[in-house]
């Protein structure tokens, strides 16, 4: 994908006459048909910007640059996608290599996926800059404009034939790598904290099944969804992105930083800013798909903290909101012993003092033992005793084999210390902190040079 976006950049880039042309032929991309007694037909001035106005940028420089931060807080550090990645590293120096190396690659769509889509702009105006609905709906099936056609058209239009097809199939292919990401991390959830619960007594397999019709009923409501996210965010799918994650992230986010840093912070206090936060951003979310985004010409009816709020702003707003609640909760609550946090802050990440965990009343309860022999649990013989279709059934969900022998006491202590431990080899800590640093300082110079 890297190296098809690349040869992709080099010839849209020398189709245009490369940066100097883009700035100018950006400004003149115009489509042939508008919307009379309107500006919105007309590129940005301040599309070559990053900081743009506070009040009138489509991404205010305060929100850009504070809004975000919230929103990649919880990428990063609370996002079941990554978090699984980051807990399946070997050791802390592989989970910190893991994030500097998907750091680095992060730099690489503004060249390989933003620039090309304002080339894309200015190159074919009429399709990728529509504004008339009608237009735009022949055109792309969205009424609010065809942006998102930006990057597919510049690949099927300028791509060589063999190139044309390995850069569709590779797109494909990542967005099914994004979607089983996402599918699989969705499972893991529901079936770890919510079917667990409500089934203590559920074994391997039944978790594996509903894992999987999990993730089916997920398939479907992402589809029937699809109509939302073409109307949403005048049909920009980057926005719509950023917009969602802004009104349900910010609480996680507050949770998270709060209780690593404030060792006050107690279950009640976070339980109940997760619950007033989430509320707050569901509501938003939803009055803001309810009341819809204008198209280009309409009178804007939406009320003034939907139409004037930007999203990364009410990001901003949320996160205060969930720390004032947490804040007045613990408070209000006793705190937490010493002796049930250690290694669970910043601060006590290398005690070596024993922690007792807290009593779960939904893992104490008592397990009923099983009457007869569960049919699951055996060897390959066993296996090999079950019905044709059920064989089948258990192969499509990935249990075709025998069980994995019980781990003792000692071992699983023993796997969990070694799992646990944050230790880190010197040169390899090294490694990752000056990378670390090398990409921020890379950061800091593509923000102020585009700024």
């Amino acid at each position: 994908m890297v190296i098809g976006a690349f040869v992709l950049m080099f010839i849209a880039f020398d189709k245009v006459g490369w940066y100097e042309g883009l700035q100018e032929q950006y400004k003149e991309a115009i489509p042939i048909l508008t919307v009379p007694n309107t500006t919105c037909h007309l590129p940005r001035s301040d599309a070559f910007h990053i900081f743009r106005d506070p009040v009138t940028g489509d991404l205010p420089w305060p929100g850009l640059l504070f809004g975000l931060t919230v929103l990649a807080t919880w990428v990063w550090c609370a996002d079941q996608v990554i978090v699984q990645r980051s807990l399946s590293a070997k050791n802390l120096s592989h989970a910190k290599g893991g994030s500097v190396l998907g750091g680095y690659l992060k730099v690489l769509p503004m060249f390989f996926i933003v620039m090309p889509g304002m080339i894309s702009r200015a190159l074919y105006p009429n399709e990728v800059g529509c504004v008339d609905p009608i237009e735009c709906q022949r055109i792309c099936g969205a009424t609010v404009g065809c942006s998102n056609i930006a990057y597919p058209k510049l690949v099927v239009e300028l791509m060589p034939v063999g190139m044309r097809g390995l850069m569709i199939a590779v797109m494909m292919a990542a967005l099914m790598s994004s979607l089983t990401s996402i599918f699989n991390s969705s499972s893991t959830l529901f079936t770890m904290d919510i079917w667990q619960r409500v089934r203590p007594q559920a074994s391997e397999p039944e978790l594996m099944v509903v894992g999987r019709v999990f993730i089916l009923v997920m398939v479907v409501l992402s589809i029937l969804w699809i109509p939302i996210i073409q109307s949403a965010n005048s049909g920009q799918l980057f926005d719509y992105i950023q917009a969602i994650t802004s009104y349900l992230a910010p609480p996680i986010t507050a949770v998270f930083i709060m209780a690593i840093f404030w060792r006050r912070v107690n279950e009640q206090g976070a339980f109940w800013g997760l619950i007033v936060g989430l509320a707050v951003g569901l509501v938003q979310m939803v009055l803001v798909f309810v009341y819809g985004t204008p198209s280009c010409g309409e009178m804007d009816i939406r009320p003034a903290f939907i139409r004037d709020v930007h999203y990364l702003y009410f990001a901003l707003i949320l996160l205060a909101l969930t720390g004032l609640v947490i804040t007045a909760v613990s408070l209000c609550t006793p705190a937490i012993p010493e002796h049930h946090l250690h290694r669970l802050t910043w601060w006590t990440r290398h005690s070596k003092e024993p922690r007792i965990d807290f009593d779960d009343p939904w893992t104490t309860k008592p397990r009923t033992p099983p009457t007869t022999p569960d049919p699951s649990v055996g060897e390959e013989a066993a296996v090999e005793d079950r019905p044709c279709w059920k064989r089948t059934g258990m192969w499509l969900c990935g249990m075709s084999g025998p069980e994995k022998k019980e781990l003792t006491l000692e071992e699983k202590h023993a796997l969990e210390l070694k799992l646990t431990s944050i230790e880190e080899e010197p040169i390899w800590r090294n490694v990752c902190n000056a990378n670390a640093l090398i990409l921020l300082t890379i950061n800091i110079f593509l923000w102020g040079y585009f700024a």
